[in-house]
């Protein structure tokens, strides 16, 4: 130290051949080889050598002022965290730290790790020091490398004692404040390291610098006696690299030094191209795209036009609509589109259990948000931030709501109007709470509903424009018209897992191909969209997904005029939809099946739901009942909001006569039944109107149901579907012989006249019944005489 010309508890610079500087305290530590330099790890990844590296160590001549200012990058992971309370931290912990722009600052944050890179320096004396990249950093990464390859045996101590600048300049008279002494009571009692990063003396002649607890220095790497040659003239000539000199002036960290945060922005630009959103790659939403563009883009782009008008500018909009629709999407297209400063708060995050921290975060972002404008504050999931005060579980909530109202009651008041808009998304807008759904907080509302089939044509042409297919377009418009109530999020998963199905379909046949060759045969077609529809579900329909029976219209004999009028109330207006606006036909709402037990009321709404393709609902009246109050009108109303958000779909309501049972004639403790049945008049025909949704019911009991429900508007079509007569019976026969082995001598004719009051469901059991009887004595053949048998009729 003495030859070096370092002192004892005084600050050192080192320089690593890659450039990297750091400013530690230096102390001797006994047992410390001479003319080595420890470090700890932190230390070496900051300077970035490893074990075995040489280094350049200079006592810094220059001055020592306090740091007024201090810019300092905060990583992805601790965004979250309170700025201004990990300020403070970083002040106490780090305080009389030495700071270089792009170093790294290491503490502990209520036990969490913090990782922070100083990017800019404002001295007391009003001077920046930004991180400068000079012609000799390319020459000290190649010394660097072939230092590093030589093995760190081979190097003297002697030659490594040569890196030492042992030519002190004269140190230049400066006014500035001295650096302040090392405080004792900082000491550690054991043996001379201290807590906050620097040393107490101890007795030994070697090197240590700062944080000496965990080195990772090897002290055997470099032993006295080695014989291998060594390039002295290569070490003593190595260029002095950094961007500081020892004689300039450096900075240190006091209790009154400024901390700003940005947000370390780590992405590449492939990957922020990569992840970039814009308008063009979001479809299906093109008159809310529009009206967003208008309400947004206009107060933040041009100002002065809604000054001039007098008109005040939004501040808030709110998108609300089922998950998955492209609520958080749109947010980010329009972020990246306005090249606005963007801060994203998710509710459930910046819930903090401590007193006045959640309200304290969210003013700093609104602060934030002011002095960056043109800014946009994005609220995901804003229902669980501010529920309704009024059924609020805690004060917590109650607090957050206040002090959201108030910060945007108060945009714009420091001349930023127009300059900084609140877009918060929800998929709950009942649950948020009513004072931010008046104008002046969230003055527009935009729903972002359930694609129709055409903005699922937009949103698959979009998703695969970039992905290999051989789709074509009438494939694709097929496509669209069979996912009903497909999300962007569904469609989404939909061509992922379309995607896995052409790839296993490749693999199977050519399982050793290898990736270059594989990426041109990988193509996806129709057949591998409907193997995914079997696996992707609608989101909306897996709380209440039916497997609807593989029963198709020829799988029900005869009842051949009923079948017709249900493809004109429920087929018809969906794939004809023109025609009917032409003429001004209203297709139905909802139509009742009624006739006696066991004609196949059931089993053709099954092949109805088969046939028509749509999201099949299916309700048994008993079900829907609850024994708490107001639970079974909302099972009602949560039916019919699902059936609306798959839409078009049909609600089929089986024994309708055990739901909608007459008002009055009911005698439950406190008139569930009509309670129910009022709910489900609102529903059918209430100030919301139905769309897309067609009610099918069946009953055996219509005198029963309630004549308010049985009126055109909700139950349109009632159908009486009859005994069947003589032509239905025989082909409901033919139906059921076709799969059984039938004797030569069974006389259709005389059968069909022997069953002239039998339903089909008593027709079938029937056949069964003779089939099982007659399997023993004449195994695989039924013979059926003439049904004389009572017993079997």
């Amino acid at each position: 130290m003495k030859s070096a010309n370092i002192c004892i508890g005084r600050p050192v610079l080192l320089t690593s051949l890659n450039g990297k500087q750091e400013v530690y305290t230096a102390w001797p530590v006994a047992g410390f080889p001479g003319g080595k330099v420890g470090l700890s790890e932190v230390a070496q990844k900051n300077v970035g050598v490893r074990v075995g590296d040489a280094i350049h160590v200079q006592p810094v001549l220059g001055a020592v002022l306090q740091a007024e200012e201090m810019d300092v990058a905060l990583s992805d992971k601790n965004a979250d965290i309170n700025e201004e309370q990990l300020a403070g931290c970083i002040l106490r912990k780090l305080d009389g730290k030495v700071v270089l722009p792009g170093n790294f600052l290491y503490c502990t944050f209520y036990g969490r790790p913090c990782k922070l890179q100083v990017l800019r320096v404002k001295g007391a004396d009003g001077t920046m020091l930004r991180r400068a990249q000079n012609d000799s950093d390319t020459a000290a990464r190649g010394m660097a490398s072939e230092l590093s390859s030589r093995d760190p045996s081979t190097l003297d101590i002697s030659y490594q004692l040569s890196q030492l600048d042992l030519e002190v300049p004269r140190r230049p008279a400066s006014s500035s404040t001295p650096y302040r002494p090392v405080d004792d009571r900082m000491m550690n009692k054991a043996g001379g390291i201290l807590s906050d990063g620097t040393q107490s003396p101890g007795n030994g002649s070697g090197l240590g610098l700062e944080e000496v607890t965990g080195l990772a220095c090897s002290f055997e790497s470099a032993r006295e006696g080695s014989e291998q040659p060594v390039d002295e003239e290569r070490l003593l000539k190595s260029p002095s690299v950094g961007a500081q000199s020892n004689t300039d002036t450096f900075y240190f960290i006091s209790s009154k030094t400024r901390v700003n945060f940005t947000k370390n922005r780590t992405n590449s630009k492939d990957q922020a191209n990569q992840l970039k959103v814009t308008y063009d790659m979001i479809g299906g939403l093109n008159s809310q795209l529009k009206e967003i563009r208008e309400i947004i883009e206009l107060p933040l782009k041009q100002p002065e036009l809604f000054k001039s008008y007098g008109i005040p500018p939004p501040r808030g909009v709110l998108l609300y609509g089922p998950p998955g629709t492209g609520k958080t999407m749109i947010a980010r297209a329009v972020a990246n589109e306005v090249g606005a400063y963007v801060s994203v708060i998710n509710g459930p995050e910046i819930i903090s259990k401590f007193y006045g921290e959640t309200e304290a975060r969210l003013r700093q972002i609104f602060a934030e948000a002011t002095l960056r404008h043109p800014s946009i504050i994005f609220i995901d999931e804003l229902d669980a931030l501010c529920p309704k005060r009024e059924g609020a579980q805690n004060e917590v909530e109650k607090r957050v709501v206040a002090s959201l109202l108030t910060l945007m009651d108060g945009i714009g008041s420091e001349g930023s109007e127009g300059q900084v808009l609140v877009l918060g998304a929800t998929n709950r807008p009942h649950a948020l709470d009513a004072a931010l759904r008046r104008p002046g907080r969230f003055d527009k509302e935009i729903e972002i509903g359930v694609p129709n089939a055409q903005d699922r044509l937009d949103i698959l042409q979009k998703l695969l424009r970039r992905v290999p297919h051989l789709l074509t377009e009438s494939e694709l418009l097929h496509l669209a018209n069979s996912a009903h109530g497909y999300v962007g999020a569904d469609l989404k998963a939909l061509c992922n897992e379309a995607g896995l199905h052409a790839l296993r379909r490749v693999l199977r046949k050519q399982p050793n191909l290898p990736d270059s060759k594989m990426a041109g045969l990988v193509k996806i077609t129709l057949k591998d969209f409907l193997k995914g529809m079997n696996d992707i579900r609608p989101s909306a329909m897996r709380e209440v997904a039916v497997d609807v029976p593989n029963v198709s219209w020829s799988d029900i004999g005869g009842l051949e005029n009923v079948k017709l009028k249900l493809k004109q109330a429920v087929e018809w207006p969906l794939k004809h939809p023109e025609s009917f606006t032409q003429m001004g036909i209203q297709p139905p709402k909802g139509v009742l099946l009624y006739g006696p037990p066991g004609c196949s009321k059931t089993m053709i709404a099954k092949a109805l739901a088969n046939e028509s393709g749509l999201n099949f609902l299916a309700i048994k009246g008993p079900e829907l009942m609850n024994k708490y109050v107001g639970e079974s009108e909302r099972a009602v109303r949560e039916i019919f909001r699902k059936a609306r958000a798959v839409a078009p779909s049909i609600i089929f309501f089986d024994e309708l006569d055990a739901l909608a049972v007459e008002r009055g004639s009911s005698s439950g403790a406190g008139n569930v039944a009509d309670r129910v049945l009022a709910q489900l008049l609102t529903e059918m025909d209430g100030i919301e109107q139905l769309k897309n949704v067609t009610i099918l019911a069946a009953t055996n009991r219509p005198d029963r149901i309630d004549k308010a429900l049985m009126r055109p508007g909700r139950i349109d079509r009632i159908i009486y579907v009859p005994l069947p007569d003589a032509a239905t019976r025989r082909e409901i026969l033919n139906l059921q012989f076709h799969s059984m082995p039938i004797n030569n001598e069974v006389d259709l004719n005389e059968l069909i006249l022997q069953t002239d009051t039998y339903s089909g469901a008593e027709r079938e059991p029937q056949a069964d019944k003779r089939e099982a009887e007659t399997l023993v004595p004449h195994k695989f053949e039924v013979f059926f005489s003439l049904f004389h048998d009572c017993n079997c009729l």
